[in-house]
């Protein structure tokens, strides 16, 4: 594996480039702003302050410890107003010394996704996004064209097929990072790519660039019920994301920096899933790299993902 890829730097943030942010959501709030009677749009369904403040907001790698402390409260009452729900956003740093990976074993794999449905729940997406997708593979065949994102999930696994589980694969060479004009995306020390909500312009420009199409633009506010909403959230993870931005997996942010596994990992019924620090000799994830023939999805491209694909012998 070697040490290459596991240096994370930091965008510089005092690039001209970055008001081209604040010019593309200013034409929006002046016109949203126009006329009393239009008031309740133009906040959209905020009191005004916090419209403002969300408005004036600073990239999370640039707030300090009391302007992120006063955005946690901020989205708590949204969340609050929107949802009628009391959640909890939290800012959990990364753990120094862990850089998180993912192996999974396609020989367990039997297609129930119980993987996809855990993930929905845990990170409050709305009815039309999924972060993980579970693809029918032809027996003997790597060709990502004949997949089938659909199949029946009556009588798995089916005969003559496997199962191919896909989401971001958290790049240390992740082009969407590259491509995003306004640096709403990077890459955290622990290795999770990450994205600042508040700050995404929704070009989609990342989405064009990622070549595992694990982005998924948030065409509507998720439609989360009280009852049902995740209220154990972080701002780089499960938050209520606003209409217009675009998401992702981020390794379940709210639990792993907790010592806890994504819900995709605890949901598998047939232990295929695999996930740990990679920088930790002793973990299962460095087990499986060091003694099975592991394969990276799209590895040509020089991607460097950091998820991995065995098969048992």
């Amino acid at each position: 594996m070697g040490k290459k890829g596991l240096v994370m730097s930091k965008p510089d943030l005092n690039k001209p480039d970055l008001a081209r942010r604040r010019f593309l959501l200013g034409v929006g709030a002046a016109t949203a702003a126009t006329g009393a009677a239009t008031a309740s749009a133009a906040w959209g369904g905020n009191t005004m302050s916090d419209a403002f403040a969300d408005f004036f907001q600073q990239h999370y790698q640039r707030m300090t410890e009391d302007e992120i402390r006063l955005t946690l409260e901020r989205i708590e009452r949204k969340a609050k107003r929107r949802y009628d729900a009391d959640i909890n956003c939290k800012n959990t740093p990364p753990q120094e010394g862990v850089v998180f990976g993912y192996a999974l074993n396609i020989s367990k794999c039997r297609g129930y996704r119980d993987c996809v449905h855990a993930c929905v729940t845990e990170n409050n997406l709305g009815e039309d996004t999924q972060y993980i997708r579970v693809l029918e593979m032809p027996e003997g065949s790597l060709d990502l064209n004949h997949a089938d994102h659909y199949y029946d999930s009556k009588d798995l696994p089916h005969a003559g097929h496997y199962y191919l589980p896909m989401q971001c694969m958290h790049c240390d060479n992740p082009p969407c990072v590259k491509a995003c004009p306004v640096e709403a995306t990077w890459t955290e020390p622990d290795g999770i790519v990450v994205v600042d909500y508040d700050w995404c312009i929704g070009c989609r420009y990342c989405m064009t660039a990622c070549p595992y199409q694990a982005r998924h633009f948030n065409w509507g506010s998720p439609r989360l019920s009280a009852d049902k909403i995740n209220t154990d959230t972080h701002y780089l993870g499960n938050r209520p994301r606003p209409r217009g931005v675009v998401e992702k997996c981020h390794f379940c942010v709210q639990r792993t920096r907790e010592n806890r596994q994504p819900a995709c990992q605890e949901a598998c019924p047939t232990g295929a899933r695999i996930f740990g620090n990679l920088l930790d000799p002793d973990s299962e994830i460095r087990y499986v790299l060091e003694n099975k023939a592991v394969f990276r999805l799209k590895e040509e491209l020089g991607t460097e993902p950091k998820f991995w694909y065995f098969r048992d012998a």
